[in-house]
């Protein structure tokens, strides 16, 4: 038996004998052609591992905490726990999920904008006790539910106000008003969260103004009598070891001058995307094929096709795994399974749909793509972090996959994976 089980069960496919995820792929592609083309996910955990590897050598400082919020495939949540990761939560059902696969209290950070009565309830009821707060009305709230809460004050950045039109978190203005609320609640806050995104062009210039302002929030905290320990520098990394590397570059200078090793002061990231972006790879079959031409005369005589363009429509869009683009995001051109490109070959400007015809059921924009038919296959990668809350909710077969070597790997990095995968079990994946 290959893929996803009924649940709390999950098959690993184990690939032996060099087998590849594009075999992997190909199997599950040559299965679905004989039934109905169905839509399906491969998800490689052996990326996880790596890209954890990835983080460590680079960035060894910075304690990564995963935002389940990017990904809640429960495979991925067993994996990222049995690493050692803590986690970041928004809601009561992603503390639960968590918490259901061995996570302490003390490594969840409950937070979100505006969090919910039951929500907070829940944290103080499972000792879930660092929260994530930004104005006085949600200190109150918080006062009154989880009088023991150890909070986290999110710092507003302008690169991220810049990036959602809208204001979160409090200003440098306002926060010794915010901590002397705290005070008078009798509150403790033990730190600053903050957000820088990665489309921001000038890292260095985002983090020398957040990381001067926290420290300021810092020193406040410490001259009321806070025990502040904790700085939470938010979720902006792509899966891009390149860019991990530009905001090591400006960061390690910043926090060796505003929070060195000396200070006490522990430094996490939410690397949500880097972790699993890669990880997830999306194979969709095309239903249906229309041709706009703009020169029929010269199509009819076989003379040129310069003015043809291909709408394709496949069987899953944005009201299913692409949900993320209706939120902005935009979705890369797939690669054609089974498909080399020669020289010679043409590319036509293609744009890729949903099948609801509906006209915000537009995947791809404008991409170039050989001529493809009904039935072919489309391969997206990098679709770990779509914002889906979990795959499996979509009804989408998920096939768990991980190779030999990087399933060793992952034994001797001390991960124990005996007890922690306890969901799993594995099947051989050979030629």
């Amino acid at each position: 038996m290959k893929g996803l089980t009924d649940k709390p069960n999950y098959t690993i496919e184990l690939l032996e004998g060099g087998v590849t995820l594009e075999d992997v792929i190909d199997g599950h592609i040559c299965e679905q052609t004989l039934v109905d083309k169905t839509a399906f996910v491969v998800g490689d955990l052996g990326a996880l591992m790596r890209q954890h590897v990835c983080w460590q050598s680079i960035s060894p400082l910075l304690q990564p905490y995963f935002p389940v919020k990017c990904n809640s495939s429960p495979a991925v949540i067993e994996v990222l726990a049995s690493l050692g990761l803590g986690f970041v939560c928004v809601n009561k059902a992603e503390m639960s999920l968590v918490l259901e696969h061995g996570v302490p209290p003390e490594a969840i950070i409950l937070s979100g904008v505006c969090k919910q009565q039951a929500h907070i309830k829940y944290a103080a009821k499972n000792n879930i006790q660092h929260l994530v707060c930004e104005n006085k009305a949600e200190l109150i709230k918080i006062s009154r539910l989880h009088p023991n809460a150890k909070l986290l004050l999110q710092l507003s950045t302008q690169a991220h106000a810049a990036e959602t039109s809208m204001t979160f978190g409090f200003s440098l203005k306002s926060a010794r008003h915010l901590l002397e609320a705290a005070k008078e609640l009798e509150l403790q806050v033990v730190g600053v969260s903050f957000h820088i995104p990665s489309s921001c062009q000038d890292l260095q210039e985002a983090y020398t103004h957040v990381l001067s302002d926290a420290r300021c929030v810092f020193d406040m905290g410490v001259d009321l009598g806070f025990n502040m320990n904790l700085l939470d520098i938010g979720s902006g990394f792509t899966g891009s070891e390149f860019q991990l590397r530009q905001v090591e570059s400006a960061l390690k200078p910043l926090l060796d001058a505003y929070f060195s090793p000396l200070s006490g002061v522990q430094v996490l990231a939410q690397p949500g995307n880097f972790y699993v972006a890669s990880a997830f790879c999306l194979a969709i079959a095309v239903i249906g094929k229309k041709m706009v031409n703009h020169h029929w005369d010269n199509l009819a005589q076989g003379e040129n096709n310069e003015g043809t363009e291909f709408l394709y429509y496949m069987n899953e869009g944005v009201y299913g795994p692409f949900s993320c683009k209706l939120l902005g995001n935009s979705i890369s051109a797939p690669s054609v399974h089974k498909h080399v490109l020669s020289a010679e070959e043409a590319l036509y400007p293609s744009s890729l749909w949903g099948p609801s015809l509906d006209q915000l059921d537009h995947v791809v924009e404008r991409c170039l793509l050989p001529e493809l038919s009904v039935g072919d296959w489309l391969l997206f990668p990098n679709m770990g972090a779509c914002g889906l809350e979990d795959f499996n909710s979509l009804q989408l077969p998920v096939y768990y996959t991980v190779s030999t070597s990087d399933w060793f790997e992952m034994q001797e990095a001390g991960v124990a994976l005996d007890n922690a995968m306890k969901n799993f079990s594995m099947v051989q994946y050979s030629a």
